[in-house]
């Protein structure tokens, strides 16, 4: 036990800024921040642990360099439109795999993303009549950019409706940690299983909710801006062959499109 306490404290003071004065003048939202990392050296497998250790003041000093405020007024600035969307296909020669993200559907089901790459840009032998030629994924991590998938999803889906080939996920990330407890999250579920949207008409529609910790996963696609909308269009390998976020404009909605027949029409 005294083992265990000592390493405890010396994990949460290199954590803790040079001053604590520091600490306590932090807005709220980043103390919290800096808090919940200290908590995640109590896993007692991490305790002493040096690269662990520089691992994570390293995601600390990220984490708090980049905050609420920060993304609000980048938002103001820009209106979420961190980049302009691809204009052409990425070439699969240099288009990178969409990294693996674990989902849940309304009904309890789990799954990951991409569906269909076996994690070494192959396509897996099983069930692969089932696997779409093309993909669009859509990324939401706070309520404020609902309006901006939707800019996405809406022209798309009228593209091609009833299309087998085609699929459309709508990925809500959610981070908190009292809503990732098991017993909020299960409730949530069944609450969004109750507003299921009817999906006769359109390509398979895919709602699903991935809860957790999705630092690294954000690393891996860049990004930064938790309040604006990110859209992917995924290969039969999962790979990301197109990429826009913001509001669509009306080039940029007609150039995702196009690129989707591209996808459809790749033997």
């Amino acid at each position: 036990m005294k083992r265990v306490t000592r390493s405890s404290i010396y994990a949460s003071q290199i954590l803790r800024p040079k001053e604590n004065k520091e600490l306590y003048l932090l807005p709220p939202s980043q103390h919290f921040l800096a808090q919940r990392s200290c908590n995640r050296f109590f896993d007692i497998y991490q305790l002493g642990n040096k690269e662990a250790i520089e691992k994570e003041r390293a995601r600390l000093a990220d984490e708090l360099n980049r905050g609420y405020f920060a993304d609000m007024s980048e938002l103001k600035k820009h209106g979420g439109k961190i980049s302009v969307a691809n204009k052409i296909l990425i070439p699969a020669t240099v288009a990178v795999k969409f990294p693996d993200l674990e989902v849940n559907y309304s009904d309890g089901k789990i799954s990951k993303l991409p569906i269909g790459s076996n994690g070494n840009g192959n396509v897996a032998a099983a069930n692969k009549a089932e696997i779409p030629k093309a993909s669009l994924v859509c990324l939401s991590f706070r309520a404020s950019s609902q309006g901006m998938i939707h800019s996405w999803s809406a022209p798309f889906l009228d593209a091609f409706s009833g299309s087998r080939d085609v699929q459309f996920y709508e990925v809500s990330l959610i981070d908190s940690w009292f809503l990732c407890r098991s017993p909020i999250k299960k409730l949530l579920l069944r609450i969004m299983r109750k507003s299921k949207h009817d999906e006769s008409n359109e390509p398979k529609r895919q709602i699903v909710y991935s809860f957790g910790d999705h630092y690294y996963f954000r690393k891996e696609l860049k990004i930064l801006n938790l309040l604006t909308g990110y859209i992917f269009l995924l290969d039969k390998f999962g790979r990301i062959r197109w990429q826009g976020s913001g509001l669509a404009t009306e080039e940029e909605s007609s150039s995702l499109l196009s690129c989707a027949k591209l996808l459809l029409e790749d033997k």
